[in-house]
């Protein structure tokens, strides 16, 4: 049996490796000092960089690659309210998926997107980390903690409507 190599290092070989570096040398000098580590963290990809993989694979075929959507089915993720306000909004469409009508700067989408609740929470921080540095979008860095607590708080409902989140959340989609 034959196992697919990782494109990235796993989070907990990362952090096992950068403490060897920095911490056991048997002696009073430290293993590694900024200078030296600097390689090893420029050879780990951001979270946003791991998002953009995660963004080309799943979400680009409806909101395209400039995140500007379809006209009237998919709204644009480029400057989107929903996705730069509270980031349990984009969070909570994500997981659990949006129906029916949405407003996004004044003009109407009716499209459906599914659920992802599959995607784990580091998946699900990544990507969003990436659609909200993108195209002008400064909506900041979603956390895989702010994730777990989003997919905690609304369980295993059905998809989201565009009022549902509105209730929710006040102020979403601007």
């Amino acid at each position: 049996m034959t196992y697919p190599l990782r494109r990235t290092p796993s989070p907990t070989l990362v952090a096992g490796a950068f403490f060897l570096l920095t911490s056991c040398t048997g002696d009073s000098k430290p293993a590694a000092t900024a200078d030296s580590a600097a390689p090893v963290a420029a050879a780990l990809e951001s979270a946003a960089d791991r998002g953009k993989t995660t963004y080309g694979q799943i979400c680009a075929s409806c909101h395209f690659a400039t995140g500007v959507g379809q006209e009237g089915t998919y709204p644009p993720l480029k400057n989107s309210p929903w996705l730069n306000g509270d980031p349990s909004v984009p969070i909570s469409i994500v997981i659990s998926g949006l129906q029916g009508e949405i407003m996004v700067e004044g003009k109407s989408y009716n499209g459906a997107m599914q659920p992802w609740g599959m995607l784990s929470d580091e998946d699900v921080a990544n990507v969003l980390t990436y659609a909200r540095s993108q195209w002008g979008n400064t909506g900041g860095p979603v956390t895989p903690e702010q994730v777990k607590i989003v997919r905690e708080k609304i369980g295993n409902r059905g998809t989201w409507t565009a009022e549902e989140l509105k209730k929710t959340y006040p102020g979403a989609g601007g």
